[in-house]
């Protein structure tokens, strides 16, 4: 495991407070609007965002010859399956329910370098896992009957999450010679383009213009989300190692249950109080410097 310097924890915090706090703008977005239209837009007005940070970094966003193929692999399970699957899980389930499953991603990283990669956690790395999913499986008892009213949205949220920790194992297993904010821009905008055809195909019939509200929440995701979450992530994701940088980011789950009782009103439970010691106890396992 390597430890967090002060400036990973400064945009871990950050991270932790943009992400978790999306989980109900993401439910409240898609309440009366389509599930993927609504994160498509909001991907269509995340890439002008990307350009210009990239234009004032002085990144370069060539594709480097060759490697259009590669970053279409790294696209895939990082960006087209965790978008795709759950904004529809979103629309299914409970906003702090949908962040508990998404946030499931530590436990399919593991899996995947285990099945994929022959990698062999440490015992440390373990014990979080242990602790991580002992957490989500907490806040999921609460929820088990109205999951089981909700199969569908269930099922969306785990692949997502399967498809994010898969896409984190090889995200940092990649080497492609550009900066982090151009190998996002070229993710985002090989997604978007994908997404904005599933979405003319899907949901053409329900379109419509957005309220005010949801207006709102497509500006924070284009922003916000897109515009910087994604590529502080993806550089924690190249830096860190894939189990750190997935444990590292398990407060958002919490703040997500949280954010969403007070947003929209859903009630925590018991549950949600002791899986925060389970997921502190996850997280301790990353941010904690080793011996």
């Amino acid at each position: 495991m390597t430890s967090l310097s002060r400036k990973d924890w400064i945009l871990l915090v950050l991270l932790t407070l943009c992400w978790g706090i999306n989980w109900p703008i993401m439910k409240f977005g898609v309440h009366d609007f389509p599930p993927l239209t609504f994160r498509t837009v909001s991907m269509i007005g995340g890439l002008p965002v990307l350009w210009i940070a990239a234009r004032v970094q002085g990144a370069s966003l060539a594709i480097p010859q060759g490697k259009l193929i590669h970053i279409m692999r790294l696209a895939v399970p990082n960006m087209l399956i965790w978008h795709v699957f759950m904004i529809l899980g979103v629309k299914m389930l409970s906003s702090g329910r949908a962040a508990i499953l998404g946030y499931t991603m530590p436990v399919w990283a593991v899996l995947c370098g285990l099945v994929f990669f022959g990698e062999r956690p440490s015992r440390s790395a373990w014990i979080g896992i242990g602790c991580a999913l002992a957490g989500a499986l907490l806040l999921l008892s609460s929820e088990f009957a109205a999951l089981a009213g909700n199969p569908l949205g269930t099922v969306f949220a785990l692949v997502a999450a399967a498809g994010w920790g898969y896409g984190t194992v090889v995200m940092k297993r990649s080497a492609l010679p550009m900066p982090t904010i151009s190998l996002t821009f070229w993710m985002l905008a090989l997604t978007t383009s994908v997404m904005s055809v599933a979405s003319f195909l899907l949901e053409r019939s329900a379109w419509h213009l957005p309220a005010a509200g949801t207006t709102a929440a497509i500006v924070y995701n284009a922003i916000i989300i897109f515009g910087f979450a994604h590529v502080v992530w993806f550089q924690l994701a190249r830096t860190l190692p894939p189990i750190a940088s997935s444990l590292s980011v398990m407060m958002i789950p919490v703040l997500g249950v949280f954010s969403g009782a007070w947003m929209l009103g859903e009630t925590p439970h018991w549950q949600d109080y002791a899986a925060m010691g389970l997921i502190l106890a996850a997280m301790s396992t990353v941010l904690l410097k080793p011996r």
